[in-house]
């Protein structure tokens, strides 16, 4: 499985409890704070959810 890099670039304030759980769930609490996960269907669909508050790029060789 290829692996991405996730950021969350927008605040969580003023969104909705479900936006925040998805957010919490991959562990996004700040802004600018980045995460490495392996794509899978459950994680696009989190991002299609969120992708307001986020940017998704193609993660280093290595990581």
């Amino acid at each position: 499985m290829a692996k991405i890099l996730i950021t969350q670039t927008r605040s969580r304030i003023g969104q909705s409890p479900r936006h925040r759980a998805t957010l919490d769930a991959l562990g996004l609490r700040k802004i600018n704070a980045t995460t490495v996960r392996e794509r899978t269907e459950v994680l696009e669909g989190q991002l299609r959810l969120i992708n307001h508050l986020i940017r998704v790029e193609d993660a280093p060789k290595g990581s």
